[in-house]
């Protein structure tokens, strides 16, 4: 029986790793709090960003502090951003996303719903996703997150660091509008 369990481990792994490098793969992080600042980011076990799923998932946490502190917020993304900066542009862009709509990163965390007005469950869990392109460019990937708000997955695409192994994010394609939450909306 032992000979048997072995080789059921030897597949197991296999199809793990091929379901990996397949992009049917999802992983999901917890937060016990919205980090206020990128000194709170950067002692999260994810922030080793050894994995392209815990930077998204740290990216999505960060701009949930958006509304108390934006410019705190363009910081932790300067360190999740990697070797560049991130530009007036993407600040802008996230400046034109979140602005009167602070409640979009929230909608993408676990018990988030349109009725409840965004409000996730504590501790703050959220879910990314690949799929088979995910993974199609060499040191490239696009992840997704789910928002409860939007009919599809919504990307965000990562660049990998070959000399650190560390996945950066590069460009956050998640925050384009969802359905407004029952208390902002005249027809609920």
């Amino acid at each position: 029986m032992g000979i048997f369990d072995g080789l059921k481990s030897v597949i197991n792994e296999a199809v793990k790793e091929e379901n990996i490098n397949q992009g049917n793969h999802s992983e999901s992080f917890q937060f016990s709090k919205i980090p206020a600042n990128v000194s709170e980011l950067q002692a999260l076990p994810e922030a080793n960003l050894n994995s392209p799923y815990a930077a998204v998932a740290l990216a999505m946490i960060a701009l949930c502090g958006y509304k108390q502190n934006p410019g705190a917020v363009y910081e932790m993304l300067d360190f999740l951003n990697g070797p560049d900066e991130v530009s007036a542009y993407t600040k802008s862009f996230i400046k034109d996303r979140l602005e009167g709509k602070t409640y979009k990163p929230f909608s993408f965390f676990e018990g988030a719903t349109v009725q409840n007005n965004y409000t996730p469950s504590e501790p703050f869990t959220i879910k990314v996703s690949a799929n088979p392109n995910s993974f199609i460019e060499e040191n490239w990937a696009t992840l997704y997150v789910q928002s409860a708000g939007a009919d599809s997955p919504r990307p965000m695409k990562l660049r990998k660091k070959p000399s650190t192994g560390q996945w950066f994010v590069v460009d956050i394609q998640c925050l384009s509008d969802i359905r407004i939450p029952v208390a902002e909306d005249p027809w609920a």
